[in-house]
């Protein structure tokens, strides 16, 4: 069973178990992992909505702050064809349901007229996705534009406890948080719970790039990002908080700590909490919840055609607003509730390359579990699969174990070691095969095309790369060595 699993497990097992100590230990309990609890089966979508709505925390330096803290902020903003409350607006939306095997009846009883009063029935599910929108009128930056629309997505499992008098008590449990950047996911930076981690703070903190606004995951609270503790998946690719990028430079590939600036309590926005929410009292002041800071507008996520005849809005609402909303996945089981659960993080990848190692050839390189990616342990990064053909009739095969510390920064080093046979034909046709150890290392180069004029490539993939890199043939000594490149199209 692999760590996301054990995460699960740990979320559906001991969780439970503790809450029948709830009389001794539930402060931990509740604030850590819990976002509402309660009797109540028919909630509508503002209100769960709002259970489970995070605090959006902005750079001291965010153009669109405009020197505004505390109860002046204004951003996100409302969408410009939606009314202007004058206050910030984050927009919602519930992307699946997951409705029990035995549930009768319906899930959901929508008001077609507003759909926060449109009602879901919580007995009747097991989870739901919701997703959090915050958009600006203007992106700062490298590759700068109009029309901003970034994404925090939260998987949130509704525990049923039953009491001995027959009650049934429900909680909203927090899963897993990915906090999208830069609409790209390999770039996501995820969160899944950790039992052990009782200092995460809810409501949950999502940290926004300056400028550019990508969302981060910040689990207690600090306004600092760290990684393997804010972002636990896929931590190497994981694009972190780069404040720096506003500037256009970006220095290196990977997440370096001066990238991101320090947040301050000034430049937080909290959500609207219920009245009955367990996580409003920490927040609040002789009874004034959040008088310090501003509290923003939650709507549901309108439809993208209402941006006619803004086409460039309603290209970048589309990239999150699903048209209809939410989809009831049928007869969960338990193998249905772990593929949910593990959701985006299994990314299927192949990339194909032209190669030249002496003489032309093609390569694949593909997952170590051909449909499932592994992770190298302790030091992240990826172990892949590479096989290349090449010379007259690709009569030449090779095989490698490809080892590299990412797959989508923009550089990367590589290490290879595998075998490669080699076919020669002697003067009167006989065929020769010989065998050998072959070790390769290098750099690989990476672009993502879509924000180029490059982009109609985006329908192959969204990554193209260019590798170059030394191979040695031959086994224990390093004497015979080569040139190596390939172009193509692919993360690794």
């Amino acid at each position: 069973m692999n760590k996301r699993l054990l995460y699960l497990f740990a979320v559906l097992v001991f969780l439970p178990l503790l809450s029948l100590a709830q009389e001794r230990d539930s402060t931990v309990l509740n604030q850590a992992f819990v976002f509402w609890a309660g009797s109540k089966t028919q909630l509508t979508y503002q209100e769960l909505a709002s259970y489970c709505a995070p605090v959006f925390w902005f750079s001291p330096d965010e153009p669109e702050l405009k020197n505004k803290e505390g109860k002046d902020i204004t951003i996100p903003a409302n969408f410009p064809f939606e009314p202007d409350s004058g206050k910030p607006v984050v927009y919602y939306q519930f992307r699946n349901l997951l409705k029990y095997k035995n549930a009768v009846g319906d899930v959901v009883t929508k008001d077609k007229t507003d759909l926060n009063n449109s009602v879901i029935d919580i007995s009747k599910i097991a989870g739901f996705d919701i997703d959090y929108s915050h958009y600006y009128p203007n992106e700062a930056g490298l590759g700068g534009h109009r029309h901003d629309t970034e994404q925090a997505q939260f998987k949130v499992y509704v525990e049923r406890i039953k009491h001995s008098e027959g009650n049934i008590y429900y909680k909203l449990i927090l899963l897993q948080v990915t906090a999208k950047a830069h609409a790209l996911h390999w770039y996501d930076n995820i969160y899944n719970i950790d039992t052990l981690s009782t200092e995460l703070k809810l409501p949950f903190n999502i940290l926004v790039e300056e400028g550019k606004h990508a969302s981060c995951t910040d689990i207690n609270g600090d306004g600092v990002y760290t990684p393997g503790y804010d972002v636990n998946v896929r931590t190497n690719d994981a694009w972190g908080m780069r404040d720096i990028i506003r500037t256009g430079s970006l220095f290196t590939a990977d997440f370096q700590s001066y990238m991101a600036k320090v947040r301050r309590p000034q430049h937080r926005v909290f959500p609207p909490l219920p009245d009955d929410s367990p996580l409003k009292e920490k927040y609040s002041v002789n009874g004034i919840y959040s008088p310090e800071n501003a509290i923003y507008e939650l709507r549901p996520m309108p439809n993208p055609v209402l941006a006619f005849p803004d086409k460039l809005l309603e290209h970048d609402m589309s990239g999150y607003a699903e048209r209809q909303w939410p989809h009831i996945k049928k007869d969960t089981d338990s193998r249905k509730f772990f593929s949910w659960f593990e959701g985006d993080m299994l990314i299927k990848s192949f990339a194909f390359n032209a190669r030249y190692d002496n003489a032309w050839g093609v390569s694949i390189t593909f997952p170590l579990l051909i449909l499932k990616n592994v992770e190298t342990p302790l030091i992240g990064g990826w172990m892949v699969n590479r096989i290349y053909l090449q010379n007259e009739k690709f009569r030449d095969f090779g095989y490698n174990l490809l080892i590299t510390p990412s797959a989508s920064r923009f550089m990367d080093p590589y290490f290879a070691a595998g075998v490669e046979v080699v076919k020669t034909v002697d003067d009167i046709g006989n065929i020769e095969r010989k065998t050998d150890f072959v070790m390769e290392t290098g750099l690989k180069f990476r672009a993502n095309v879509i924000f180029s004029p490059l982009k109609f490539l985006s329908f192959i993939t969204d990554f193209w790369g260019v590798r170059i890199g030394i191979k040695n043939k031959g086994f224990p000594l390093i004497k015979n060595l080569g040139y190596v490149f390939e172009i193509g199209a692919g993360v690794w």
